[in-house]
């Protein structure tokens, strides 16, 4: 089925976001390894995995509208020194997803490609539900109990 080249633009470019997210996640969580932090190391790692299957969803679609996927493009990462510089950079990341992600679902719906919408919907609910939720709670602990308490919660 050939696609709207317009959306498929917009998927190639939704899907480097995705790539981005996976490697930043992907080097945050070693981070967190390293320094001793197994259950952000878990917890991170687990939203790299998701990024990917984000990712591979799209590749799919585009591959079914007849695109071809661009997995060279990726935005520049931001790797934080700090917990709490990861977190808000990992955050930034997710709520630039969010926008990008609802900007593509109007597109789709005007572009009258339903699936399109519906697949963007659902990595939409994941990404606001999910990732953006634990990102802004992990950051409010911090403010609550204090930097040192929180990273001592995550040993």
């Amino acid at each position: 089925m050939k696609g709207d080249k317009t959306i498929l633009g917009h998927l190639n470019s939704l899907l480097a976001g995705e790539l981005t997210a996976a490697d930043q996640y992907f080097t945050h969580s070693r981070m967190y390894d390293n320094w001793g932090f197994p259950k952000l190391h878990e917890r991170v790692a687990h939203e790299m995995t998701e990024e990917l299957g984000h990712a591979s969803r799209l590749i799919e679609r585009i591959l079914f509208l007849e695109g071809v996927p661009d997995l060279s493009k990726r935005e520049p990462l931001q790797i934080g020194q700090d917990v709490p510089t990861m977190l808000k950079n990992d955050l930034a990341l997710e709520l630039k997803v969010v926008k990008h992600l609802r900007e593509v679902i109007a597109h789709s719906e005007k572009a009258k490609d339903y699936q399109t919408r519906e697949i963007l919907e659902s990595m939409l609910a994941d990404t606001e539900e999910d990732h953006t939720w634990w990102l802004e709670k992990q950051l409010g602990l911090i403010d609550k109990v204090g930097l040192q308490n929180y990273l001592q919660s995550q040993m």
